[in-house]
């Protein structure tokens, strides 16, 4: 069954001195403020597009792994995921970088390494955004 989610954003004024919010719709979780200011310079209480692209990278490719991890017989003991996304003003995001540490019954380091190496060619955010280099590290 396919699923849509919705976000909505409110913008007044011009870009650099503008400001705005994002509203997480689907779910009602809240509406968060986000300026120039916190995408190119220092968040301050507010969010950016490439925070909230982070987080669902970061989500997505967690659960991608621990399904990957439960189908291969060895599940996920605990997954933690970090994801950095670099934004260049005038260039736009330049990398992502997934930082993962985490455990499954009955995998070695390196059966755990190839998991998340799948997980993250795999799940449904890391495809969307194949125009940008997504490195991983494991520790």
């Amino acid at each position: 069954m396919a699923t849509t989610r919705n976000a909505k954003a409110h913008w007044e004024g011009t870009l650099i001195e503008g400001q705005g919010t994002v509203e997480m719709a689907s779910s009602g979780l809240g509406t968060f403020p986000i300026t120039w200011a916190s995408r190119a310079e220092t968040p301050e209480g507010r969010t950016s597009p490439e925070e909230l692209i982070a987080a669902a990278h970061a989500s997505c490719f967690s659960m991608a792994l621990s399904n990957g991890l439960a189908k291969g017989g060895t599940p996920a003991k605990f997954i933690d995921t970090s994801v950095d996304v670099d934004f260049q003003p005038g260039v736009g995001i330049t990398e992502i970088r997934i930082t993962l540490s985490g455990e499954a019954d009955g995998l070695d380091a390196a059966g755990f390494a190839a998991a998340a190496e799948d997980a993250k060619a795999n799940c449904p955010v890391s495809k969307a955004l194949a125009a940008v280099p997504i490195t991983l590290t494991v520790r």
